[in-house]
């Protein structure tokens, strides 16, 4: 690989010769690729045969290494949600979310969230009762954020599509804010080489100086003594160190240690004269890409006056109106309820022609989100409404919510899943029945079909649909059949 001459240079001089020319030969080496489980889809067995046959991610529970890539777009497990494909060194989020919020509900934000990778861990490592908003800048890939948190099926989620800045007058809102900040990219030179053409000195500059805006925007919206986690996929202390330093001195953050054993090789604070906690992942040290965390505590102090409470005038604009309602029967509200377990936790109402889920303990978060940003979607979508129908909604298919007998199901093969993925029409065995059936492949939902008899009509999303027409000579899946 030819690195940019003053890449190398400032480099070189961080790390010493040694370890640089280290750094630059594993750069030369075949990508790691990990993965990880959604312990929630996935049976103790599929877990059990990792355990036995891949080597773990050391600082992850659900993370584990492949001895090659695997043929993700034609695995139907993949399109299911049961595994989610995670660079290894980003997955030490989960130290810091463990060590931190243990087992307290909590409000989190992670506000750089696209296209899914540490949302969708965050939500499996925070504890029941938490809520997360997971957001977007950029609108289009907003939407391959909620594609990727909707198959990973967890209800309590909020995904937005904002600016950093709208996030100011939510004001001590959040518990825990993760920012996996806009970098120089330094880390990902193997992985993408578009970001070895990119990088430049000037880009730095300007990195490092977005960053501190991005804290700054969001810095307000932090309770006191919540938690900012504060990320990268660099190098260099400007956009490391140095903005963790001015942190603490701008905003009076304490910056916190992560429990990392010395066996993890996870290189320590390269700053001159510093020695405050943070934690850089460096490919010829671990089995994984460039990565950079620090986690801060914002100072305890009063928090404002701001109680994020509908009033009833607020409640019946935004949730409660008559005309929220309108276009589903209380019938057709009540059938959709009867598919969820635990129903009694869950808010259910229309808007426009989409019954949806939310959980009840969040509804006046949700309220105010809705008012203060572009929320993308909230909860679970349940059912579209279509005269006296109600149509099941794929969301509904991949929720861990969904009850597993409301619907008949019909276990496919292999080629049927993948037809079914291509959102081709399929037939089912002469015994399935007619009407809505849910699809299930080695056991694990896969979507909707209203079976017609002769035919099924496919409810797959058109938009997530695989648009290849061919299959590979090697297909290697998650299991194998």
């Amino acid at each position: 690989m030819d690195l940019p001459v003053s890449f190398a240079d400032r480099t070189r001089f961080l790390l010493g010769d040694e370890e640089y020319n280290k750094l630059a030969d594993a750069l030369n080496d075949e990508q790691p690729v990990s993965i990880r489980l959604n312990e929630e889809k996935l049976s103790s067995s599929s877990f059990s045969l990792f355990h036995a046959s891949s080597d773990r991610v050391p600082w992850s529970a659900t993370g584990y290494y492949l001895d090659r890539r695997l043929t993700f777009t034609f695995d139907p497990l993949f399109h299911a949600g049961c595994y989610y494909v995670q660079e290894a060194s980003s997955m030490f989020v989960e130290q810091a979310l463990k060590q931190y919020i243990g087992e307290t509900p909590s409000v989190m934000l992670d506000l750089c969230a696209a296209p899914g990778g540490k949302s969708t861990h965050a939500r499996s490592v925070l504890p029941e009762g938490s809520l997360l908003v997971a957001n977007e800048v950029i609108r289009n890939r907003s939407q391959i954020l909620a594609e990727n948190l909707t198959k990973w099926g967890h209800p309590g989620v909020v995904v937005t599509n904002n600016d950093p800045a709208d996030f100011a007058g939510l004001e001590d809102f959040f518990d825990v804010i993760l920012t996996d900040v806009p970098c120089s990219g330094e880390g990902m030179f193997r992985k993408d080489p578009v970001a070895v053409s990119e990088w430049s000195p000037e880009n730095v500059e300007i990195c490092w100086q977005r960053q501190r805006r991005i804290i700054s925007d969001i810095w307000p919206s932090l309770k006191p003594g919540g938690l900012l986690i504060y990320s990268t996929c660099t190098y260099n202390t400007k956009e490391d160190e140095e903005n963790i330093r001015w942190t603490h001195d701008e905003f009076g953050a304490e910056i916190l240690p992560v429990d990392a054993p010395a066996a993890w090789n996870i290189t320590g604070n390269l700053l001159v004269g510093e020695d405050f906690p943070i934690y850089r992942f460096l490919p010829h040290r671990i089995k994984g890409e460039g990565f950079f965390l620090a986690v801060l505590r914002k100072p305890e102090g009063e928090a404002a006056q701001i109680r994020y409470k509908s009033t009833s005038s607020q409640g019946k604009k935004k949730t409660g109106s008559s005309k929220v309602n309108a276009g589903a029967s209380k019938e057709q509200l009540l059938a959709a309820r009867a598919w969820l377990l635990s129903a009694e936790d869950y808010e259910v109402s229309a808007n426009g022609m989409n019954i949806t889920a939310f959980p009840k303990e969040y509804i006046s978060e949700l309220s105010v989100l809705q008012q203060s940003l572009r929320v993308v979607q909230a909860g679970v979508t349940l059912a579209e409404v279509k005269g006296k129908d109600l149509i099941p909604n794929h969301a509904l298919a991949m929720s861990t919510v969904l009850v597993s007998d409301a619907f008949p199901c019909e276990e496919i093969s292999y080629e049927q899943a993948i037809a079914y993925l291509r959102k081709e029409a399929i037939v089912l065995s002469g015994s399935a029945p007619r009407g809505y059936v849910l699809l299930t492949y080695k056991n694990i939902p896969l979507g909707f079909v209203k079976n017609i008899g002769n035919r099924a009509n496919n409810l797959y999303p058109q938009e997530w649909r695989i648009r290849s027409g061919y299959l590979p000579d090697e297909i290697l899946m998650l299991l194998k059949s």
